[in-house]
């Protein structure tokens, strides 16, 4: 009976092992079948077992695939099991972000409105729903709504200003990045909510608060993300939200209180909230009474990006679709921006020749404009904008872009087709650190994006907020 059992344990554990080892092997030579260069995986972890184990990030994970793969253009990897191509090549970037986009119109993500209403937003949205909300979000972000909604941004600034000068005065240690991220939740909570939030002088609000969780996950997000990395089926099976139900109960709470109030008394304020009210009532938000040659972009983006497929069907704008548009741009805005800036000044105080010249630039742009900040200033300020785009160079904050293909696409010049439901990666962080197109890559140097700079260097090779139809809705303005 023991012997019977024995060999009964012994043929079961064979057989699973002749299981794994066959589908192993058959999921990992997807990309040698197709003669697509790849990079030799490990068993259930393939090539992201270092991001796994909080070796590195997951762009820092992506730049060593793409070193090991030069030479290509191209290259296979398997995130778990699943098979990814990651793109080196800017014109077969510039293919899949621009010229084919209709191939690629999804992000690799999901949402479910009924269990994570904020999931339901410009970032996570899909396919036509995706199309038509970006075309009527586009007209909030012309040059004209960003002149209406500066003076919203100076006024915290100057908050800002008075609370470092008080603590300077006090010889107040401070450490820069918490202030900053106060900063940038005065400026999103007012911009996108409509609320004076103050939390440079009240930093334990709510909506600070609330802010920080979504950017806190718990362990079982984590795991779940690490997971879904690892085996796909896994972000279908959960459909991990955004936000755990407090912070979408709270944002939504905040949004349709805000709105109701507005409607019910008649206050009208220049933000983004605003517009989406516009977006409610009117089905489109108001056009500038002046246009803009600065707006030209706004329309060639969505053009490329036009299609008939499923646009007979309206978009119900629900209070619930608003509040997640203005989650979503504080769920964008806050960590770009304030990651942005801290990263910024710590490179000034450590290359103190470009703080000087920096200083000079703008105190000379202030005498031209009466020492006023306006939207015309801002438009002086050719340094300061070579400062920040060096800085969203060398700390891109998305390390990474994911396209998902939708159709079948073969790649242009090649004999190589990606499949449906392949994620596309472009491995931005590592693109921003190649020294072929940014000698000395570790060095700020904001010199690379003078003019001259720009012209010799190849399109497609800095790519902070994207590019194409799907490239991040702030970047237009």
């Amino acid at each position: 009976m023991e012997t019977q059992l024995s060999l009964t344990i012994i043929l079961s554990a064979t057989a699973v092992v002749v299981f794994l080892y066959w589908y192993l092997t058959s999921i990992f030579s997807y990309w040698e079948k197709r003669g697509v260069p790849f990079i030799k995986p490990l068993p259930v972890f393939g090539n992201v077992a270092d991001y796994i184990f909080l070796r590195n990030t997951l762009a820092e994970s992506y730049m060593k695939i793409y070193k090991t793969l030069e030479g290509h253009q191209f290259g296979g990897f398997y995130s778990g099991s699943t098979p990814n191509l990651i793109l080196r090549d800017p014109v077969i970037i510039k293919q899949i972000l621009v010229k084919d986009f209709n191939h690629f119109i999804d992000r690799n993500l999901s949402y479910v409105e009924k269990v994570a209403p904020l999931s339901c937003n410009l970032t996570s949205l899909t396919g036509s729903c995706w199309r038509k909300l970006r075309m009527k979000l586009t007209p909030s972000f012309t040059s004209g709504k960003m002149r209406m909604m500066l003076p919203t941004i100076v006024r915290c600034s100057q908050h800002l200003v008075s609370f470092l000068g008080e603590s300077a005065d006090d010889n107040h240690i401070l450490d820069i990045r918490n202030v900053v991220s106060n900063f940038t939740t005065d400026v999103i909570g007012s911009f996108a909510f409509g609320l004076e939030i103050n939390s440079i002088k009240n930093p334990e609000s709510e909506f600070r608060r609330m802010g920080n969780k979504v950017f806190q996950p718990t362990f079982i997000t984590s795991a779940l993300r690490c997971l879904g990395l690892i085996f796909r089926p896994i972000l279908k099976l959960f459909r991990n939200p955004i936000a755990s139900k407090d912070v979408n109960d709270f944002f939504l709470g905040i949004v349709k209180e805000t709105m109701s109030y507005r409607e019910k008394n008649k206050v009208v304020r220049d933000d983004f909230l605003q517009l989406l009210i516009q977006l409610k009532n009117k089905g489109k938000v108001d056009e500038d009474l002046v246009s803009s040659k600065d707006d030209h972009h706004l329309t060639n983006a969505e053009t490329v990006s036009s299609s008939n497929e499923g646009e007979d069907e309206p978009l119900e704008m629900t209070d619930s679709l608003l509040a997640a548009q203005c989650f979503v741009f504080f769920l964008a805005g806050f960590k770009t921006s304030s990651t942005t800036i801290s990263c910024c000044l710590h490179e000034l105080a450590v290359n103190p020749d470009i703080q000087e010249r920096l200083r000079k630039e703008v105190d000379n742009v202030l005498i031209k404009h009466d020492g006023q900040i306006t939207y015309e200033a801002l438009q002086d300020l050719k340094y300061m904008d070579a400062v920040v785009d060096e800085t969203l160079r060398k700390y891109p904050p998305a390390g990474i872009l994911t396209r998902f293909c939708t159709k079948d696409y073969k790649i242009p010049g090649t004999n190589v087709k990606i499949d449906k439901e392949t994620s596309v990666i472009i491995p931005v962080y590592a693109i921003h650190h190649d020294p072929k197109y940014y000698p000395d890559p570790e060095k700020f140097d904001p010199e690379r994006f003078s003019d001259e700079n720009i012209k010799i260097r190849p399109k497609f090779t800095y790519l902070p907020f994207g590019e194409g139809p799907r490239i991040c809705i702030g970047e237009l303005c």
